[in-house]
């Protein structure tokens, strides 16, 4: 019979972040609190969503700083 020999934990390993499953973190701020978090490379999404998307965060935060240069070039 193999028993496995445990390794040691250091004591800094309880400090160590658990992953988190992004989906579900936006999932709850949209069921709890109505915030909506989507990107515009969300491949869910239809251009015409995406497009919506992006001029409503223009409109509410104005153009993004790489924006600007890719429209005047």
């Amino acid at each position: 019979m193999h028993i496995p020999t445990p390794r040691y934990r250091g004591p800094l390993a309880r400090l160590q972040p658990e992953p988190m499953d992004v989906e579900a973190v936006k999932r709850q701020g949209w069921r709890e609190q109505r915030l909506l978090v989507v990107g515009l490379d969300d491949e869910r999404l239809h251009w015409t969503e995406r497009e919506m998307i992006r001029r409503i965060g223009e409109r509410l935060y104005g153009q993004r700083d790489g924006d600007r240069e890719a429209r005047h070039a």
